[in-house]
């Protein structure tokens, strides 16, 4: 009895329902336009939970993060955008500024005590310290964005914003680095865009 709940378990652990796949997936886009729907702390903490789960190396989680969501954050936020991305990020019900904690290391006894060891090296090597924060806190920010639909939330990631005007109105003081935005809420069906090409298996992939 035991082993079939254990093969059952492992069966159900290798695929989840085709519904959710074309949510997170297949049928999810990016939004450009907003239906006039709140999104509230509720959920951005649970999206924040859900999101915070996925690896990454040792554990380092160097990903930080500020939900605009105020009329009057979203005014800090209007100048530091470029043009073609000021209309649709004043319309989402919140604008998540994904930035990168340059300092990560200093966490290391709390988040991974087994690598604790490291800090000095990456105190030692700063641009092994940015690599790590930039492709985990990177990694972090596509965790967010399936986890957002895996909510029934819809996203649009940007990079299109001055990095500099958004450090010094939302990560001042210099030690987190902005990486990139994603306007979270439901989207409008009559913003998107046709689906662009993608490449095939044979196209970019090998197997060895």
């Amino acid at each position: 009895m035991n082993a079939m709940m254990d093969a059952t378990t492992d069966a159900t652990r290798q695929r989840v329902a085709d519904s959710a796949l074309d949510q997170i997936f297949r049928e999810a886009r990016t939004y450009y336009g907003w239906l006039p729907k709140p999104v509230g702390e509720a959920e951005l903490r649970a999206l924040h939970r859900l999101a915070s789960l996925p690896p990454t190396s040792s554990n380092i989680c160097p990903q930080r993060i500020v939900f605009v969501a105020s009329p009057e954050a979203k005014e800090r936020l209007r100048p530091c955008l470029k043009p073609g991305n000021v209309d649709k990020t004043m319309a989402a019900p919140v604008t998540a500024v994904l930035g990168i904690d340059t300092a990560f290391y200093e966490h290391l006894e709390t988040l991974a005590p087994h690598a604790a060891g490291r800090r000095e090296a990456y105190i030692a090597d700063p641009d092994l310290a940015w690599r790590a924060a930039f492709r985990n806190a990177t990694l972090q920010g596509a965790y967010l964005i399936l986890a957002a639909r895996a909510l029934g939330l819809d996203c649009g990631p940007m990079s299109g914003f001055l990095h500099e005007a958004v450090d010094e109105a939302f990560f001042p003081g210099g030690r987190v680095r902005s990486n990139f935005l994603v306007n979270i809420g439901y989207g409008d069906p009559a913003s998107l865009r046709p689906r662009a090409a993608r490449f095939d298996f044979d196209d970019v992939c090998r197997i060895l």
